[in-house]
C-alpha cells in the first residue's frame, strides 16, 4: 500500500520530472474547442473556489439523482466527522495537474487502474495535502488547487521541480473519494489490485508473444533466415560456428554485438563503446533474459544473431528514446571468450 497522498504525490512528480509521462501530458492537455460555423451557446460559469484558511482553493461535489451538485456544506476548517475516520483509509481517484491542465498524474491510468489507498491520518500540518483529503466524504469528487510554492514548503519541505515552476504557480488535484476502509479491508483490496494486476501482465505477455513469434517468423522468412528457438523463447540463427566449449551458468562471457531493430535501426553496439567486448556473468541477470537464452546455446567462437521477442527484451517500458516499449531486438552477437 501507498503509505500517504504524498507518496502518491512523488510518485507523481518523479514520473513527469523523469519524462516518463511528457507524452501522457502533452496529448493530454484540454483541447481547445473546434471552430464552430454559429456562435456556441453561452455555457454556464463554473462556481467560484473556496478556500481554506491555509489557502487551498476547493470545490466539492456530491452526486445527486445522477446531477454533481456542488456542497454547500463543507467547513473550511476541516469536516467535523474526519477523526472518526482517522487511522482508516480512503480509496479515492487521484489526478495531477499542472496550471497550464498537462496531467503529471492519473490512478486510473496506472496498472491496474484501481483507486488509490490514502491513509488517514491525524492532522498536524495545515495547508498541505492531507488536510484537503480531510475534507472529502465518500462519494465526493473534488478540484483542490495548490500554491505550488507553499505546498512544496508545507508538505514536501524541499525546492519546487524546475518543471513545475516553468508550468505556473498552482498544482491541481482532482479526487473522486469512493469509499473508507479499514486497514484489514485495505490491505484485502490491496491483495486483489495485486492479483488482478498480475493477471492482466500474464495476459498481456501471452498476447505479445503470440504477436511477436508471428513477427519473428515472417523477419526470418523475409530474410531467408533458418532459426532455431531456445526452451525460454529466444530465437538464434548460427552465422558461423564456433569450435568452444558452450557457456554454463555462472561463468563469464565476453560478446561483440550489434543491437538494431527490426527495421535495421541501431541502438547498441560494441563499436560504439570502444570496439571492446562486454563482459558479465551467464544467467546471473545482469543482461536481458533473451541474451542469458541465447548465449548459453552458442559455442565459444560463434557469431549469431539473436531475435528477442519483447517480453525478452525491455517489454513495456522500453528503453531510451531509441527502443521503443514492446520491440523485438536483433542482436548480431560474436561470443569471444567464455571464462
Amino acid at each position: 500500500m501507498l503509505s500517504s497522498s504524498r507518496a502518491i504525490w512523488f510518485l507523481a512528480v518523479s514520473l513527469a520530472g523523469s519524462g516518463l509521462v511528457g507524452h501522457e501530458a502533452q496529448a493530454q492537455k484540454t483541447p481547445p474547442p473546434k471552430a464552430q460555423a454559429q456562435k456556441a451557446p453561452a455555457q454556464a460559469q463554473a462556481p467560484k473556489f473556496g478556500r481554506t484558511a491555509s489557502g487551498i482553493d476547493y470545490r466539492i461535489y456530491r452526486s445527486t439523482a445522477g446531477r454533481y451538485l456542488l456542497r454547500t456544506d463543507v467547513n473550511p476548517a476541516g469536516d467535523p466527522a474526519y477523526p472518526a475516520r482517522v487511522g482508516k483509509v480512503l480509496a479515492a481517484h487521484l489526478q495531477y495537474r499542472t496550471a497550464k491542465d498537462s496531467v503529471l498524474f492519473s490512478s486510473r491510468k496506472q496498472p491496474p487502474g484501481m483507486p488509490a489507498q490514502l491513509p488517514l491520518a491525524e492532522l498536524k500540518a495545515r495547508g498541505g495535502l492531507e488536510e484537503a483529503i480531510a475534507l472529502l466524504q465518500p462519494g465526493d469528487s473534488a478540484v483542490f488547487r495548490f500554491n505550488v510554492d507553499t505546498i512544496f514548503a508545507k508538505s514536501f519541505r524541499q525546492p519546487v521541480p524546475p518543471f513545475l515552476k516553468k508550468a505556473g504557480p498552482t498544482i491541481t488535484m482532482l479526487v473522486k473519494a469512493q469509499k473508507v476502509l479499514t486497514q484489514d479491508e485495505a490491505t484485502a483490496e490491496q491483495q486483489q489490485m495485486m492479483e488482478v494486476a498480475q493477471q492482466r501482465a500474464v495476459a498481456e505477455a501471452s498476447r505479445l508473444a503470440q504477436k511477436d513469434e508471428l513477427q519473428i517468423q515472417a523477419y526470418l522468412q523475409k530474410n531467408n533466415l533458418q532459426g532455431q528457438k531456445t526452451p525460454g523463447g529466444t530465437y538464434y540463427v548460427i552465422t558461423k560456428p564456433g569450435t568452444g566449449p558452450k557457456p554454463q551458468t555462472g561463468q563469464t562471457v565476453s560478446v561483440l554485438y550489434k543491437g538494431m531493430l527490426l527495421d535495421g535501426k541501431v541502438f547498441d553496439s560494441s563499436e560504439k563503446n570502444g570496439g571492446q567486448p562486454i563482459s558479465f556473468a551467464l544467467g546471473a541477470g545482469q543482461v536481458i533474459p533473451g541474451w542469458d537464452q541465447g548465449l548459453a546455446v552458442l559455442p565459444q567462437g560463434t557469431t549469431a544473431i539473436l531475435l528477442i521477442p519483447s517480453p525478452l527484451a525491455y517489454g513495456p517500458r522500453g528503453a531510451g528514446p531509441d527502443i521503443p516499449a514492446n520491440a523485438i531486438l536483433r542482436f548480431d552477437v560474436e561470443l569471444v571468450a567464455v571464462k
